[in-house]
């Protein structure tokens, strides 16, 4: 599997940390990591923080897409940073920065969604 997941918790925030490629190989994957942390912790809001992801496909668009969801349903908020230029691309050409913030850094996002490090 070309994709690893690290996990890290702020006060309600779950930060997500993917690295390697999200593809189709990969998708499932992450999206049982994620929901099975989301759906385990207090989780209110939702940070992917993308600096070591080199590659991403559609599949990978759906688990961004099926984690916004989820989120929101929990009245909570999802953001992205640290977006490699190809993967920014992507999630620009897709426009999932339409109901989801893009921040340079984790602590930039962190701060947006009211918990400091």
């Amino acid at each position: 599997m070309n994709s690893h997941v690290e996990m890290e918790h702020h006060r309600g925030v779950l930060v997500v940390r993917l690295s390697g490629e999200l593809d189709h190989h990969a998708a499932d994957y992450v999206r049982m990591e994620m929901d099975e942390a989301i759906m385990r912790g207090q989780v209110e809001h939702l940070i992917l923080s993308l600096k070591e992801l080199q590659f991403m496909d559609s599949s990978g668009l759906g688990v961004i897409l099926g984690r916004y969801k989820l989120i929101r349903s929990k009245g909570g908020k999802m953001a992205v940073c640290d977006a490699t230029a190809p993967v920014k691309r992507l999630l620009e050409m897709s426009g999932l920065f339409k109901i989801m913030s893009l921040y340079d850094d984790e602590s930039s996002a962190l701060s947006d969604l009211e918990v400091a490090l």
